[in-house]
């Protein structure tokens, strides 16, 4: 990140100076970061190439610009209808991460021949394969499948589970029978494997003022690395068996790249919130990004000493509700919320000495708590390198697109 104060300062004026010339609200993605930010994925990755989580970009001009870098190679989409588009506009691998029921998209990947050697659909449930079957609406091309592996550490013979509650398929003998069953169906094909450890990947193991946590979540990810490679081999070894032409084995995150990239059974890694970097990715011991997606609000009013009030900036993160998923005021350094009001969605009050410095129209820059998340607030973004913009790209939203 960055050193010191003085270094901050200095990357105030760099960003007030680039965006003299726009009205905030904005977004910025600061490129110079950006590419450092792939770098370091790609060297943690250690020559596996590094599938772009599209949810943690959505914009299509920076998941080109990241794919045109070696080291990336394909990109994983959130919703079977991104997938979609994405494929017609021009993406040749599309590995959708997470199961879907859009029976109109399912018809339309099942009818074009470019879009179902291009997509791959998530599956962890027989279920799944007969709506997709029912959805095809006369399509007879073959859909591309990944079955996903549960990746939760769970102790005390079940009782307590760490991890996110995704798929059902836990053992390497879950993965082989529904393997199995996607052999037996005509019309799918079995080609991938995936395994998303947001526990290790997802969850600082250094924050500040929190050593005793810091420290137990050290020792759960350690216990849970261990497992989770023993059974991840398991299970690869068990859908090989199946299918042996399998043609990817995904796994991995931004906070334990190199850690996944490690294990053998592994042949690609899934990042994205290693580009932008958002406050929640901080306190790794692993690696220090630096922040490069910020979004700026202006000032519009000064109540009294030592606080402004800044237009908007309440755009809270998914998850679970708490002050980690509000946005962080980051330039200038100093500012905090006022703990009665909090982020609003019309008006944010900001406290502290750096308010009586601030004017009328200045800028105060935020950062996220997550990555993409940001976009679905702006439909632009504007890519700064060095003290200036270089290039204004659309969002997602800005092209028209809101998938969820």
């Amino acid at each position: 990140m960055f050193d010191t104060t003085a270094d901050l300062a200095a990357v105030r004026v760099r960003y007030d100076r680039a965006t003299a010339h726009l009205d905030a609200p904005l977004a910025v993605v600061d490129l110079d970061a950006f590419e450092a930010n792939a770098d370091d994925l790609v060297r943690r990755a250690a020559g596996k190439p590094i599938r772009v989580a599209s949810k943690s970009v959505r914009c299509r001009a920076l998941l080109e610009r990241v794919l045109a870098k070696d080291g990336f190679s394909g990109v994983m989409s959130y919703t079977l209808a991104e997938s979609l588009w994405l494929a017609r506009s021009g993406v040749p691998d599309v590995l959708l991460a997470y199961p879907s029921a859009d029976r109109a998209a399912y018809a339309e990947l099942a009818a074009d021949p470019k879009l179902a050697a291009s997509v791959t659909v998530m599956v962890d449930d027989v279920a799944q394969l007969a709506l997709i079957d029912g959805a095809r609406d006369g399509g007879t091309e073959e859909i591309r499948v990944c079955l996903e592996l549960d990746t939760s550490l769970r102790l005390l013979g079940g009782r307590v589970r760490v991890g996110a509650r995704r798929s059902p398929l836990h053992s390497p003998a879950d993965l082989a029978e529904l393997a199995r069953a996607v052999h037996r169906r005509p019309g799918f094909r079995l080609v991938g494997l995936m395994a998303y450890e947001g526990h290790i990947a997802g969850v600082g193991d250094a924050v500040p003022g929190s050593a005793l946590r810091s420290r137990a979540v050290r020792l759960m990810q350690a216990t849970a690395r261990r497992e989770l490679a023993a059974r991840r081999a398991a299970a690869v070894r068990a859908v090989r068996a199946v299918a042996p032409d399998l043609e990817f084995v995904n796994g991995g995150g931004t906070g334990s790249v190199q850690h996944t990239a490690a294990e053998a059974a592994v042949t690609e890694i899934a990042a994205g919130s290693g580009l932008y970097v958002p406050r929640l990715f901080d306190h790794y011991r692993s690696f220090t990004g630096r922040p490069a997606a910020l979004f700026a609000m202006p000032v519009v009013r000064r109540p009294g000493v030592g606080v402004v009030t800044v237009l908007g900036g309440g755009y809270p993160a998914s998850g679970v509700a708490g002050r980690d998923r509000l946005p962080q005021p980051f330039l200038p350094q100093g500012l905090r919320y006022d703990p009665q009001e909090g982020p609003g969605e019309v008006q944010t009050p900001l406290l502290g000495q750096p308010a009586d410095d601030l004017l009328i129209g200045d800028k105060v820059w935020f950062r996220h708590a997550k990555s993409g998340e940001l976009c679905e607030r702006f439909d632009r973004l504007h890519l700064i390198r060095g003290g200036s913009v270089e290039e204004t790209v659309p969002t997602y939203r800005g092209e028209g697109q809101t998938f969820l």
